[in-house]
């Protein structure tokens, strides 16, 4: 497999929360460039604005204009935006939303076109981030119309557990109404993929959680584990997906159970994940399985409330970069396993997750 230096995109998020924080604090080990070639997409205004609010020194910047151009042995960044743009640290702002998505658009645009190989976001304010341009729900989303994904979960994702949702940015009165077999079939036909080819698992066990309390008590509490999530279930282990349940969130997550499993698949957003940040929040990534690309985020928001103060946990950030990094190299040894089945592979490096 090819030793070429990846190239990393990473994009700014609301420029008035911690992402340039996260991002300067991830990236200041001077050890970064020997690893990995990083492509911020921001504006280098906003970006010394941040420099000189966190006192952050000795951390200089190539400007390019697209990851194209990316200096080898450089922390670079490519400018999305107009000089006259303003920070407003701590503050949800309509500027805020705009400069967010122009340095996505750039980003992805560049990833496309093979200028760089992965693409990891900053946090971005849902609020502010949604126009008549961006109209989703999140980055999932948008990278999935992007990239013509039908099938995509989003997967949270740490050395200690790994958990996929069904329902996404959802309101919960809609739940019940989008927990569909064939919704929850999807699900666990693209996670059951994922954990093989991104995380090199070759038979991958997959615990999918019910919805009502308790799993619905043999129908006590409600029938849709009955009706609609056992037979996907079934459905999926006739394809030889080893998927099990539906199990109770409290009682999988509550009696270490679920370290049996390489993967939770939720019903929707909360059940899965306020147990997963619970239990690992400061080293969990957000991956977004499914798209013919890589993309990573932490499980952090934008943190306003302590924006600017030099107090933000790199550590989350720092994780999405290096998962993005490994997934990729993972697809490249299976793209070449696949185009040489006799080609010998080091097992070490396959069985690294």
């Amino acid at each position: 497999m090819s030793s070429e230096k990846i190239k990393v995109g990473i994009t700014q998020g609301d420029i008035n929360g911690i992402g340039y924080e996260v991002i300067f604090k991830t990236l200041a080990d001077p050890k970064t460039t020997e690893l990995y070639i990083p492509v911020i997409y921001g504006s280098s205004k906003v970006a010394a604005y941040h420099r000189k609010a966190l006192n952050i020194s000795n951390f200089s910047l190539n400007n390019i204009r697209s990851g194209e151009e990316a200096h080898p042995k450089r922390v670079n960044i490519v400018n999305c935006l107009d000089d006259n743009v303003r920070v407003e640290l701590g503050k949800a702002t309509e500027t805020g939303g705009i400069a967010a998505f122009e340095a996505l658009k750039k980003a992805v645009e560049d990833l496309k076109n093979g200028f760089v190989d992965v693409l990891v976001t900053a946090p971005v304010n849902k609020n502010v981030i949604f126009s008549d341009r961006f109209n989703f729900p999140g980055h999932t989303e948008y990278l999935a119309e992007q990239f013509n994904a039908t099938s995509h979960i989003m997967l949270m994702v740490s050395p200690k557990l790994k958990v996929g949702v069904v329902t996404g940015h959802v309101p919960l009165k809609d739940v019940a109404g989008l927990v569909t077999m064939e919704r929850i079939l999807d699900k666990i036909r693209v996670l059951d993929k994922t954990l093989r080819i991104d995380f090199t698992i070759r038979k991958p066990r997959i615990a999918v959680l019910g919805l009502n309390p308790h799993a619905g008590d043999n129908g006590l509490i409600g029938d849709e584990e009955i009706n609609v999530i056992t037979p996907a279930i079934e459905v999926a282990r006739n394809e030889g997906i080893m998927a099990l349940g539906p199990y109770s969130a409290d009682g999988l997550f509550g009696s270490g159970d679920v370290g049996k499993f390489d993967a939770v698949l939720a019903m929707y957003h909360d059940q899965g994940l306020a147990p997963f940040k619970s239990i690992a929040f400061s080293e969990g990534v957000n991956f977004t399985g499914g798209l013919p690309v890589v993309r990573t985020s932490p499980d952090h928001g934008t943190a306003f409330e302590i924006a600017g103060e030099n107090k933000a946990d790199e550590s989350s950030f720092r994780e999405a970069v290096y998962l993005a990094i490994d997934v990729f190299k993972r697809r490249k040894m299976n793209e070449e396993l696949s185009s040489d089945p006799l080609k010998s592979v080091d097992k070490d490096d396959y069985e690294k997750d």
